[in-house]
């Protein structure tokens, strides 16, 4: 709501910093004067603090902010504010008490990503069990025939189809994965105690059950570290491991012991704490790792899909009706 002796206007200044694009998009500039400039197409980038989104947000005249990185806090919520858009599922770059303090509904996009992620996922598991990377690189190298022998001696793998892969999480990315691993021929079982459809209530049965392991839980204090030397240990010989989600999630050392030793065959990984890996870390050394950097929910379609997410959360609001994602709902009381 707009704060006390500030009307709502018809079509709100919209500063947008977040990437957004298709029928959100076109819809958002029919209800609001967008001014459109996300942080995503700046050269070098370009992340806002509190104080110069505030500055750049007053300068705008802005009564509404879509942002996806940009830090929502301190002088931002002195604004004269009728809204806040936060493109995440989990908008941790918005201080929501002090939003609520000032009377101003946050809108957020969950489950945005979630197809993106999954696709990521399937493709870091047929990259590791397939041996996609080591045999692209042979056949870059001129090395199809090495050592005495033949790509199908080296690249041999048991089939993705009739193998058991275990979801740890099952929120929106963790379901958007069971049914195409379901739709590849898998058993898919997951763990999940916030879940009422997860197949297994205990981590270590799950564990010891599956071929694939693949992470979405959120990392929380509880799920921090959640995957140690004792967990890899309970995982089947062979088994793969796979975290599109957080690297928060698991213990790096461990995982590289388990790799190491030849318990886990392979591994997948989008996320490294820092959002960087050292080149000169262990994981860097191992063949039967595929690493990338972060790039799981990064699709032309999760753009679209936050931009819908927000203009029609944004497009109720105005219409004095409730958003159907809103982090603070006690606001419009």
């Amino acid at each position: 709501m707009a704060p006390s002796g500030s009307p709502t206007p018809s079509r709100p200044r919209t500063l947008v910093t977040a990437p957004l694009r298709g029928p959100g998009l076109d819809k958002l500039r029919a209800i609001a004067d967008v001014v459109y400039d996300p942080w995503i197409e700046q050269s070098p980038l370009r992340m806002y603090d509190a104080e110069k989104l505030a500055e750049r947000a007053a300068a705008e005249e802005a009564r509404v902010l879509v942002v996806e990185a940009d830090v929502v806090k301190g002088p931002v919520v002195e604004l004269p504010l009728i809204a806040v858009g936060s493109t995440r599922g989990d908008p941790n770059n918005v201080d929501i008490p002090a939003c609520t303090a000032h009377g101003i509904p946050v809108l957020n996009a969950p489950g945005r990503n979630a197809n993106a992620v999954a696709e990521l996922a399937v493709a870091l598991i047929f990259a590791v069990n397939h041996h996609l990377l080591d045999a692209d690189r042979d056949v870059r190298a001129g090395e199809t025939f090495r050592d005495g022998t033949i790509p199908y001696q080296r690249f041999r793998a048991w089939e993705v189809s009739g193998q058991t892969v275990g979801l740890v999480g099952l929120g929106a990315v963790g379901r958007a994965l069971r049914w195409r691993m379901q739709g590849l021929g898998a058993r898919v079982i997951s763990y999940d105690p916030y879940n009422v459809e997860a197949t297994h209530p205990d981590l270590e049965a799950l564990l010891a059950e599956a071929d694939i392991i693949s992470m979405h839980a959120p990392v929380t204090p509880e799920t921090t570290g959640m995957i140690g030397a004792a967990q890899f240990a309970r995982m089947k010989d062979g088994a793969i491991y796979v975290n599109t989600a957080r690297a928060h999630l698991h213990d790096t050392d461990a995982l590289v012991a388990a790799l190491q030793s030849g318990k886990l065959s392979g591994a997948g990984l989008d996320h490294f704490i820092g959002e960087r890996l050292p080149t000169d870390h262990p994981l860097t050394a191992l063949d039967n790792v595929v690493l990338t950097p972060h790039i799981g929910g990064a699709t032309y379609d999760t753009e679209a899909n936050q931009a819908g997410m927000i203009a029609d959360d944004l497009e109720r609001l105005l219409a004095g009706d409730k958003p159907l994602h809103i982090m603070n709902p006690e606001v419009l009381a």
